[in-house]
């Protein structure tokens, strides 16, 4: 393992860790609630690696199959523009480990450390980081369906917002200290958008629409700012 392997390894255990344990946590415990088995979540955490698009798997009707699938694909569809935006910064032979970790805990990560990391060791980093995430997503799933008679479901319903809420800080704290905020209000100012889709209309389509709208927004905003 490369010193900068163990880096990574060493600063995934923090708030952002956290945050995101509370998500799968109460993502672990939804499933059984629901009926399905331990498998079932574990694999979703595992393979789909991304809230949005594992709830949008949780809540489909029964026998929904590729809608379903295709509603937790646009859902993550999210990753798309992260990897680009990580692409510039993680080269080598290592480049394609890097791809099955990216998620939103990692990447904000990533795009915050890697620029002072040197070339040749980002690779290493962002694998070191996000394979503890990644764990830490299954163990903590499976330690929510253990557990989910004994949590409350407002409680669920408010450990499946940490995270959210946790990076919503991260962009506001950022913004304050003179980062791009732009993106940010766009993006608050078009979520209402997800509200007005039409009947049978999957709502990761709200997200994708949203996103879309605030974002290209905010890109003609600051042309002409």
């Amino acid at each position: 393992m490369s010193p900068t392997f163990r880096l990574g390894v060493r600063e995934a255990f923090g708030a952002h860790t956290i945050a995101m344990a509370a998500t799968f946590l109460a993502f672990g415990a939804a499933v059984r609630a629901a009926g399905f088995g331990l498998a079932w979540g574990l694999v979703s955490s595992g393979a789909v690696y991304g809230m949005a698009g594992q709830m949008v798997l949780l809540g489909a009707a029964p026998g929904a199959g590729a809608a379903a699938v295709m509603g937790a694909v646009v859902a993550n569809a999210r990753f798309l523009p992260m990897a680009a935006a990580l692409a510039p910064l993680v080269r080598g032979r290592l480049a394609p480990l890097v791809l099955p970790f990216i998620a939103i805990t990692p990447w904000a990560a990533a795009m915050r450390r890697l620029p002072d990391l040197p070339e040749t060791g980002r690779a290493a980093w962002f694998v070191g980081f996000g394979l503890v995430s990644w764990t830490t997503g299954l163990a903590v799933t499976a330690a929510g369906y253990g557990i989910a008679g004994f949590i409350p479901a407002p409680v669920l319903a408010i450990l499946l917002l940490v995270n959210p809420l946790y990076f919503a800080l991260l962009i506001a704290a950022g913004a304050a200290r003179g980062g791009p905020w732009r993106p940010a209000l766009g993006g608050a100012l078009a979520a209402p958008l997800a509200l007005l889709l039409p009947a049978g209309v999957p709502p990761a389509w709200g997200l994708l629409g949203a996103a879309l709208v605030g974002g290209t927004a905010a890109f003609l905003l600051r042309r002409r700012g």
